[in-house]
C-alpha cells in the first residue's frame, strides 16, 4: 500500500477541503454521503486542486479519498491539464486574490463546480479539530520550564489587538516569542517540543469572528500539552467545541495585569494547574477532519 506524508498544516487543509466537499456540493452531496454503501461505484468524481499550499505538490494517490477519509468514488489531482474532465475545481482564496488572472482562463464546463475556500476569517465554518472519547483515560503533562508562556506568530501586525495584549502582558510576566514574525521560526519537527516546555501557550487569533478557532488551540496548545490562553471569539463560542475548564480566556479578566497574576498563581500551584488537564480523562483531541 501507499503512505502519504503531510504536514499538520497540509492535513488541516486537506481535511477541511474534504469537509467542504461533503457539506457544500450538490448533487455531489448525494454521492458522497454518510451512507457510503449507497454511492454508485461506477461514477468517479474527479477533483482538481488548482493550487496546493505553498506550491508544494503532494504525493496524491488515486484512492486517497478512500484511504485517508473512507470516502470511495473520487479521484484527486493537481494536474491542470485535467481541467475539462474535472467535476470539481478547488481554489484557495490566497492563491487567486486579488487577480482573476489566477483563475482558469478556459470556459468552465457546464456541469463543473468551483469551490472557493479560505482558512482565514470570516469564512464558512471549517473545523481545525474536534474532541473524541478518550477510552483509556490516559494522559501525560510534559515537564515545564521556568518561562511562563510561549507565543508563536507568523502574521505579525502592530495594529492587531492580540499584539497589544501581548505587549501589555510582557509588563507583568515573561513570554518567549517564536515564529517568522519574530525572526525565530519553528519547524514542524520542533514546534510541539518547544511549546510543551511552557505552562501556558498564547492561542491568540489574528481576528475575532464566530467559530474562528484555529490550530493555535488544537495543535499548538492541546497537541503540545500546554494550557491555552485564548483570544478570539467569546468564551461561550469556545465552549461549543471544548470543555470550559480546558482553557483560560483573556476576557475572563478585567486587565492584563490580573490575567498575568492568575497565570503565575496557577503555574505555582500544581493542583490548580492539573485541573486544566482533567478534561483529558474523558476526551482527546483529533486534528482536522470532522466528517
Amino acid at each position: 500500500g501507499h503512505f502519504v506524508m503531510m504536514s499538520d498544516w497540509q492535513l488541516i487543509y486537506f481535511c477541511s477541503f474534504t469537509y467542504l466537499l461533503y457539506e457544500l456540493t450538490h448533487p455531489l452531496k448525494d454521492l458522497i454521503s454518510r451512507n457510503y454503501s449507497t454511492i454508485p461505484t461506477a461514477h468517479t468524481i474527479k477533483i482538481l486542486i488548482w493550487n496546493w499550499p505553498h506550491n508544494k505538490k503532494p504525493n496524491i494517490i488515486e484512492n486517497m479519498c478512500a484511504k485517508l477519509y473512507g470516502i470511495p468514488g473520487c479521484h484527486m489531482t493537481t494536474n491542470r491539464s485535467a481541467f475539462k474532465q474535472a467535476d470539481v475545481v478547488f481554489f484557495r482564496h490566497v492563491d487567486i486574490y486579488p487577480s482573476v488572472t489566477s483563475l482558469p482562463q478556459e470556459k468552465r464546463p457546464k456541469q463543473q463546480m468551483w469551490i472557493w475556500m479560505s482558512m482565514e476569517s470570516p469564512n464558512i465554518y471549517t473545523p481545525y479539530g474536534k474532541l473524541i472519547p478518550n477510552t483509556d483515560q490516559h494522559y501525560t503533562i510534559p515537564k515545564k520550564g521556568s518561562c511562563l508562556a510561549a507565543w508563536v506568530v507568523s502574521n505579525y501586525k502592530k495594529h492587531h489587538k492580540r499584539t497589544s495584549i501581548v505587549k501589555s502582558l510582557q509588563n507583568y510576566m515573561t513570554i518567549d516569542i517564536y515564529g517568522k514574525g519574530n525572526g525565530k521560526p519553528l519547524s514542524p519537527e520542533t514546534l510541539q517540543g518547544t511549546i510543551s516546555k511552557y505552562p501556558f501557550y498564547l492561542a491568540f487569533e489574528n481576528s475575532v469572528h464566530q467559530d474562528y478557532i484555529t490550530e493555535k488551540l488544537w495543535r499548538n496548545s492541546f497537541m503540545s500539552g500546554s494550557v491555552p490562553v485564548v483570544f478570539g471569539p467569546p468564551r461561550s463560542n469556545y465552549e461549543k467545541f471544548v470543555p470550559p475548564g480546558s482553557f483560560i480566556h483573556v476576557e475572563d479578566f478585567p486587565s492584563t495585569k490580573e490575567l498575568a497574576e492568575y497565570l503565575k498563581r496557577v503555574a505555582k500551584n500544581e493542583t490548580l494547574y492539573k485541573q486544566y488537564f482533567e478534561w483529558k480523562k474523558q476526551f482527546k483531541w483529533k486534528l482536522g477532519c470532522v466528517i
